[in-house]
């Protein structure tokens, strides 16, 4: 079991993390990646110049690897992968990708979902949008919060 979880503030590429977490792989049937993308308009349809994920050095990190720990004990994976960007980020370039690997693809696409989930509404990053109408902070909303519950109301 490999568990790679990165917290980078350059440019990360999805294609090129896809590539290295395919390389040698023979024993898995299944691998499901997700990249996430600045948007270029805020839920009211305002529009984002700038995302600017602030983190706090060694926490953020952690709350990371402990949202990747949870989801390997929770899901058969053989491999899991987490790289997300810290920092100003502009619309188009990537946030976040995540892979998971398993023998079927359920638990990789369940590992893959719980990931985001959790990262998306726990993980410890201070979120902000700047466009022409000033810099506003950016919470978990109740869809988030429903997304992560159902991780909750299951068994694992």
């Amino acid at each position: 079991m490999a568990l790679d979880v990165r917290l980078i503030s350059t440019t990360l590429s999805a294609p090129a993390e896809l590539e290295a977490f395919l390389a040698g792989r023979t024993v898995e049937g299944a691998v499901v990646t997700f990249t996430g993308l600045a948007r270029g308009a805020g839920k009211d349809g305002s529009v984002v110049e700038t995302l600017t994920l602030d983190w706090y050095p060694g926490m953020t990190e952690r709350s990371m690897q402990d949202i990747a720990e949870a989801a390997v004990a929770r899901f058969p994976v053989t491999d899991l992968v987490v790289v997300h960007r810290c920092g100003e980020i502009v619309p188009g370039e990537t946030i976040v990708f995540v892979a998971a690997a398993a023998a079927h693809r359920r638990e990789a696409f369940a590992a893959a979902d719980y990931l985001m989930d959790r990262l998306k509404t726990e993980a410890a990053f201070w979120k902000r949008e700047t466009g022409p109408s000033g810099t506003r902070w950016i919470e978990p909303v109740d869809e988030d919060r429903a997304a992560l519950a159902r991780w909750k109301d299951e068994t694992p």
